[in-house]
């Protein structure tokens, strides 16, 4: 299957490549950061060759590719990360169909990042728990 072959892509810039090649390029319409370490990427493929037109890649915050998601409509932020951490008070909403995933060997499970302990690379006086978890940079104004 085609999303197998796209998740050989370990990094970014190779996978975008193969879509310009096999699907005639891409639209952003999303990217949100989930704490320090990871990324949501939302593509709508010009002319798809998966099962659907919008595809998800998630990655980590040096650009490795851990998942590839696959829906006929983009899915919203909340419903992404409730299907990932169903048992989180902080996210709710409904993930459209998946109708194709791939796991690179980059991924892990993504509610590892999400819990109070979860590592960082701020010190504890310069960070602010991100609203669902994970660190971001406090703010200085706070």
């Amino acid at each position: 299957m085609l999303i197998d072959k796209l998740a050989t892509n370990l990094a970014l810039g190779p996978l975008l490549e193969d879509l310009r090649a096999c699907c005639g390029g891409y639209q952003i319409l999303a990217h949100w950061q989930q704490g320090e370490f990871h990324h949501d990427l939302v593509l709508e493929l010009n002319a798809s060759r998966l099962p659907g037109t919008v595809l998800v890649v998630a990655t980590n915050c040096n650009g490795g590719v851990k998942e590839l998601l696959c829906f006929d409509e983009a899915p919203t932020r909340q419903a992404l990360w409730h299907h990932r951490c169903p048992q989180s008070p902080d996210f709710e909403g409904q993930l459209p169909p998946i109708l194709a995933q791939a796991h690179t060997h980059h991924w892990f499970d993504p509610c590892e990042l999400l819990k109070p302990d979860a590592r960082s690379e701020y010190k504890a006086e310069y960070r602010q728990r991100q609203e669902g978890g994970g660190w971001i940079p406090k703010d200085p104004q706070t």
